[in-house]
């Protein structure tokens, strides 16, 4: 990373921890079902954010239109999601806390990178370092790469991408994946909100 730090390096996930990433990617849904003639069921795969977008489309459409489909939802995105989608609560005061500590901030997301960059610049988010296209373990490679001591995410797959990249897990409630789920994965901590995020990041480092 491009700046000297002396603190923690934090990683994030984005959709469902940094961003509430509902509106716009039901947005996209509906206007990708429309031109394949599909009615997509939204809620419910809006409800578990977090696996690429090609296992949630599986549902749906024949494997071999699946590609297509999402090169065709990554085109349609920037149109219809970056602009309703806000940063959750907490979030910008989250990045504040480790920026406070004279830390660094990664985001570690499974979004297609271009399109999560976006988001980024939208709500002009603080960070060093993106990284999308990763999910799950595949996350850890990365994580090691840039050093990072703790991992922060909704979802039971990214408690596996903070264990195989040897970071410390942190958990919000604000995805789909309850709290038993996630300590069930291995969480270490977990938080109903990045709200809570700076109180618990201090006093982790003043142990």
């Amino acid at each position: 990373m491009s700046r000297t730090r002396v603190g923690p390096v934090v990683g994030f996930d984005l959709d469902m921890t940094l961003i509430d990433t509902v509106p716009g990617f039901s947005a996209t849904l509906l206007a990708l079902g429309a031109e394949h003639g599909v009615e997509f069921d939204t809620a419910a795969m809006t409800s578990r954010l977090g696996p690429p977008l090609a296992h949630l489309l599986a549902e749906y459409l024949p494997e071999d239109g699946i590609d297509a489909a999402v090169h065709r939802f990554r085109e349609l995105y920037p149109d219809r999601a970056i602009h309703p989608v806000p940063a959750l609560v907490g979030a910008v005061e989250a990045i504040a806390a480790v920026r406070a500590h004279s830390g660094g901030v990664v985001v570690v997301t499974g979004k297609y990178t271009p399109n999560a960059r976006l988001h980024l610049d939208h709500l002009s988010l603080d960070v060093d370092h993106l990284a999308g296209d990763v999910w799950g373990v595949g996350k850890g490679a990365v994580l090691a790469e840039h050093g990072v001591d703790i991992y922060v995410g909704d979802h039971v797959h990214d408690v596996e991408g903070a264990r195989a990249g040897g970071a410390l897990s942190v958990s919000v409630l604000t995805g789909g994946c309850t709290r038993e789920e996630l300590l069930a994965a291995g969480t270490d901590v977990v938080l109903e909100d990045l709200t809570q995020f700076p109180g618990w990041l201090d006093r982790h480092l003043a142990d």
